[in-house]
């Protein structure tokens, strides 16, 4: 029997690749994102009958809940939710920050997640499903500019944990994935600038989208009694990063 995923942020990145590997292994799967454009592109590359489409902005509340009530019958029991969708805008250090930005990354990386995995849990437990949470390398290695984008993904990783404490029993199993640098649109989107997205990725290789997916489906099809609670991974030419130290004296 064909198992569906429901992949929030499927237009580009990460979430696309995932749609299209979930797609290769025999999945169903409900690709959702802002861009209708994309989606139905995507649409037509795997065919309607393994994809199903829903445009809306995850942090749209009624919109998410009108999109989970629309889902046709061979797309309507969910079986892995992978949280993907996410932002991360700006990269000014705290004192300079802009609030609105602030505020959008706290309502699509924290709030709209934790809404959309309540609402599909009972289903998610009554199928023994699982739940793949996209956090981020940076929930560990504070970096400057990274203030509130890194605090969010610090709770998608804390959520996830606290998520297989409450699901223990149930079958349910819950991941938080942990990438270093990916090169993808992201980064265009956050800096504004390609010129700087460019520079960010210069001489080095950096993850790529279909490595992250890899690494989803990996997880999401491994028996049914083993658990990754969290997964970090990064490039080989990326490592932790150093601690900072201010030498007034050098200035």
């Amino acid at each position: 029997m064909s198992r569906t995923a429901f992949i929030t942020g499927a237009t580009a990145g990460i979430g696309l690749a995932a749609a299209r590997r979930f797609v290769e292994g025999g999945w169903r799967v409900v690709a959702t994102g802002r861009r209708e454009d994309r989606l139905r592109a995507l649409q037509d590359e795997l065919g309607a009958e393994r994809v199903h489409i829903a445009a809306f902005d995850v942090a749209d509340r009624p919109a998410m809940e009108a999109a989970i009530a629309a889902l046709p019958a061979p797309f309507a029991g969910i079986d892995l939710l992978v949280n993907n969708a996410g932002l991360a805008l700006g990269t000014a250090v705290a004192q300079e920050a802009d609030l609105d930005g602030w505020e959008r990354m706290i309502a699509t990386n924290v709030t709209a997640l934790v809404t959309l995995t309540r609402r599909l849990l009972p289903m998610l437990i009554e199928r023994r499903g699982a739940i793949v949470n996209l956090s981020s390398v940076a929930a560990t290695y504070p970096y400057r500019g990274g203030n509130v984008y890194g605090g969010t993904k610090a709770f998608v990783r804390q959520f996830s944990l606290g998520l297989r404490s409450d699901l223990h029993g149930t079958g349910v199993r819950v991941t938080s994935i942990e990438p270093g640098m990916v090169e993808t649109e992201f980064t265009t989107v956050r800096t504004g600038d390609q010129a700087a997205s460019d520079a960010f990725y210069a001489d080095m290789t950096p993850m790529t989208g279909d490595d992250i997916a890899e690494t989803i489906f990996w997880v999401a099809t491994l028996p049914p009694h083993l658990n990754i609670n969290a997964l970090e991974l990064m490039p080989v030419d990326q490592s932790f990063a150093g601690f900072q130290v201010d030498r007034p004296g050098r200035r």
